[in-house]
């Protein structure tokens, strides 16, 4: 298939639109991939199947995609290691013997500060304020869906405005490669318009400073409100004289080891440059040196013995198995989206006619399109920033303008995605039905992206 039609959006608008009518991700993204190879090589449906097999054993065949899933793994371990320990529950001992949180609205407010201060990886600070805060929230009867919200908006849209992390040594690899002229000052230049992400975070905070509850989310709120919770329990049920000793220090250690040993992956496998490592390789690092360090605690402390605690390792990892199944087919179906053109047909969409100040509105609600469609920001950043930049060039206007517009397009577009893998993984962290995420916190981004876009009409008629 060479021609760029509309037909190129069909697989991942398949895939989405079968989600949230089915409520069967496994299946919806499956359908997406199988109609994306018969659209693509036009070979009949059971030869396009063997050909969407494939596509999913060849994301594993990419080592960064295979370390994206083994981190998922890992983590998956470490969370459950940490929850036997007593870890968990020494934390929240910790935390209510401190005062501080006292109530549904501070464990919130904690939940968005450890997404503010976390800024070393996305995945990690979800994962991370998503285990800490999911009791607190149970206890207090505040939703799940609150939570899965409030990470996964404090997580993407933290790593771009603070990009000491992998996100933005991808975005600087980006301008370095399409020969902008001092990449690090336009990269940083480009936070203070980066207008999706400060607005997304702000909402957070008014969301939980005001109580805001719309639509799907207050229905949810009163659901909880009854008692009733309907999500993923992630935690597990032990017998209460196998149960640890709470120990904060148990969730603390661990914690740290895990987002100090980020920053150092990345500047190891940039051989001395942070902004030139390789952020998978990194992130896969950290949570293995987060897992070592709690499994630790756990043999010196005599909470399990080693066989025990090689068990609890393989069950975390198998109560991560449906994500990295999720993983996997979202990455699949975003392989074949791209090599269809279906990012290139939206971007074309953007033709010479539109009025030079309505070009930042026009890029961010194309890059908003297409990471939604595919959803990866990271992805977008890849197809839209080689056509933002030129068009900055031609017009002879300062790139972080147009920067800004397709970072805060991406994240917008990831943000709303229910095949994004940063909101698969904010469902996993938060124990919540994964439809339900993306039900309850559409309401927000689109708002948050009603606002950035009229931001950036505000900004083309201002600096251009």
């Amino acid at each position: 298939m060479t021609e760029l039609t509309w037909i190129t959006l069909l697989p991942p608008f398949v895939a989405i639109g079968l989600a949230l009518l089915t409520r069967q991700v496994y299946l919806a993204l499956f359908a997406g991939t199988w109609l994306g190879y018969f659209l693509l090589n036009q070979s009949g449906v059971l030869p396009s199947l063997a050909e969407a097999l494939d596509g999913m054993l060849a994301v594993l065949a990419s080592p960064g995609d295979a370390r994206v899933v083994m981190f998922t793994l890992v983590i998956g371990a470490f969370i459950l290691t940490l929850e036997r320990s007593g870890a968990v529950t020494g934390f929240v001992r910790f935390l209510e013997r401190s005062r501080w949180v006292t109530s549904g609205r501070r464990a919130q407010w904690m939940a968005w500060l450890v997404g503010v201060f976390i800024f070393i990886e996305s995945n990690i600070t979800v994962l991370v304020a998503g285990t800490v805060s999911r009791p607190l929230f149970d206890r207090f009867r505040v939703a799940r869906e609150k939570l899965a919200y409030i990470v996964d908006s404090t997580s993407a849209p933290i790593c771009m405005l603070i990009p000491l992390n992998a996100w933005g040594a991808f975005n600087l690899g980006l301008l370095e490669g399409l020969e902008v002229d001092e990449p690090l000052t336009v990269l940083l230049s480009s936070i203070p318009l980066n207008l999706y992400a400060i607005t997304a975070v702000a909402m957070t905070a008014f969301t939980i400073a005001r109580d805001y509850n719309p639509g799907p989310m207050a229905a949810a709120q009163r659901r909880t409100d009854s008692g009733y919770v309907d999500g993923i329990e992630l935690s597990v049920h032990i017998d209460q004289e196998k149960t640890a000793k709470p120990r904060a220090a148990n969730m603390i250690l661990p914690i740290l080891v895990l987002v100090l040993a980020m920053p150092a992956g990345l500047w190891i496998t940039g051989n001395g440059e942070i902004f030139a490592g390789s952020g998978s390789t990194a992130v896969l690092w950290a949570s293995l040196a987060g897992l070592a360090v709690v499994s630790v605690l756990v043999l010196a402390q005599r909470i399990m013995d080693l066989d025990e605690l090689s068990h609890t390792w393989m069950e975390g990892a198998g109560r991560m198995l449906p994500l990295a199944v999720i993983l996997v087919l979202a990455l699949a179906l975003g392989s074949v989206a791209k090599t269809l053109g279906t990012g290139d047909y939206v971007a074309s969409m953007v033709g010479d006619a539109i009025p030079l100040w309505l070009l930042p509105l026009a890029i961010f609600l194309v890059s908003g399109l297409i990471a939604f469609s595919v959803g990866s920001s990271w992805g977008t950043f890849s197809i839209m920033l080689p056509i933002a930049i030129p068009v900055a060039a031609a017009l002879g206007a300062e790139p972080a303008l147009f920067v800004a517009a397709v970072l805060s397009g991406g994240i917008f577009g990831d943000h709303s995605s229910p095949i994004s893998d940063t909101t698969i993984i904010s469902s996993l962290a938060s124990g919540t039905e994964h439809i339900d995420h993306v039900r309850t916190q559409l309401p927000y981004a689109l708002q948050a992206g009603a606002i950035s876009a009229a931001g950036f009409v505000l900004l083309g008629l201002v600096l251009l």
